[in-house]
């Protein structure tokens, strides 16, 4: 296969009520991209998007087709994916795939969501159909319910006092909410917090305070993908993508085996670093799926940063921030950042690829000398994706 090339990238605003439409948000973000690396709209040979609830939002389905043609990509091949948070990424591994294999050289990738359209009690239903709806929505699983059983289950299983897994879980909200402020596209940038504030908010599925979740959020995020010969000629600072893995696993209770593991992340990472030819050791920089703050937690054990059981222990050390063993989340992550799910993995994408550049360094976020990183993103009861992104130059 030939090596693929991040070129460009384009970020919208993430917030509340944008608005915009969702093809208005991508195609913003898509021209900031392809403006970066001075791509013309005749020059892209096929659009990939990642969407999930545009028929809920705005009652628009074929998003794909309307991005492209307002973008100026006359009569390509156009495809939406859906694979609930993890949209995006799973969009960005098949543009990867086509680009690898030689079949198109340029290609925009991205993803766009207005989840906040549909207001709280609508997205909190369609959010739930990303989890199993005949024996898991129908009693009333929704996705706070599923990550507080993953809490308890947590605590039980690796003898962690529940109170002591909430202290190392406000501790995760407070520092992307810190990184947040920084981040000019967050949707909480102007809201640093404290561990007193997430310890003392309402609950929302026992142990989760409202501060443990992450907000409902619109925006887009979007990539131009290149050939290693054709990014010669668009960008003096490629980011390669030179792993990724994608796996999946069934409702909730078919995993119990593996539980609070998620072992589909276990083996999509493996993938990815294998293909990389890397080590949880080589990752300068992670991007991993926050969407509750003991998802981070379980996601960092997952991903070889840390032991099972001892994924608090890196927040509470301060491994996870600037200057630690593995910046995590320096976006503001899911929780402060905020999650369009149609447009996550893509941002996620961004944020590393700026990193690597050293993009950020007036930002007070920059990772000085990152090289390589990782994004990782769950979607629904686990669908995984994971990618390695490594400078280029």
């Amino acid at each position: 296969m030939r090596k693929v090339a991040i070129v460009g990238t384009g970020h919208t605003e993430f917030g509340s009520e944008l608005p915009k439409t969702e093809i208005e948000l991508f195609c913003e973000a898509a021209t900031e991209a392809m403006a970066e690396c001075d791509l013309g709209p005749q020059q892209v040979q096929a659009l990939f998007c990642g969407n999930v609830f545009g028929d809920f939002a705005e009652g628009q389905g074929m998003i794909q087709s309307f991005i492209a043609n307002e973008l100026g990509f006359h009569n390509v091949p156009a495809t939406r994916f859906e694979g609930a948070c993890a949209s995006a990424t799973v969009a960005i591994r098949d543009a990867f795939m086509w680009v690898a294999s030689g079949f198109y050289d340029i290609v925009v990738v991205g993803g766009t969501e207005k989840a906040t359209a549909m207001g709280t009690p609508l997205a909190t239903r369609t959010f739930a159909m990303g989890a199993e709806a005949k024996y898991e929505f129908a009693p009333g699983l929704t996705f706070p319910g599923f990550f507080a059983l993953l809490a308890h289950l947590y605590a039980s299983t690796y003898n962690v006092p529940l109170e002591k897994l909430r202290e190392q879980m406000s501790l995760v909200s407070v520092q992307s909410h810190y990184y947040g402020t920084k981040n000019p596209h967050a949707q909480f940038r102007h809201k640093e917090i404290t561990p007193e504030q997430v310890s003392g908010g309402f609950t929302v599925a026992s142990p989760l305070r409202l501060l443990d979740c992450c907000p409902f959020s619109d925006g887009a995020a979007v990539l131009v993908l290149a050939s290693e010969e054709a990014a010669k000629k668009l960008t003096d600072k490629p980011v390669y993508i030179t792993g990724l893995g994608q796996a999946s696993s069934p409702r909730l209770s078919a995993q119990a085996p593996y539980l609070p593991r998620i072992r589909a992340r276990e083996l999509s990472v493996k993938q990815a670093y294998e293909m990389a030819g890397v080590t949880p050791q080589d990752i300068d920089i992670c991007e991993l799926h926050d969407c509750f703050s003991i998802a981070s937690i379980i996601a960092a054990e997952n991903l070889g940063f840390a032991q099972a059981g001892e994924g608090g222990r890196l927040w509470e050390n301060g491994d996870t921030k600037i200057g630690g063993k593995i910046p995590i989340n320096i976006s503001g992550g899911l929780k402060a950042k905020g999650h369009p799910i149609g447009a996550t993995g893509a941002s996620q994408t961004c944020e590393i690829v700026r990193q690597l550049r050293g993009d950020l360094a007036d930002s007070g976020r920059q990772v000085a000398g990152a090289r390589t990183g990782l994004v990782d993103t769950l979607g629904g009861d686990g669908i995984i994706a994971n990618l390695v992104l490594q400078a280029g130059w």
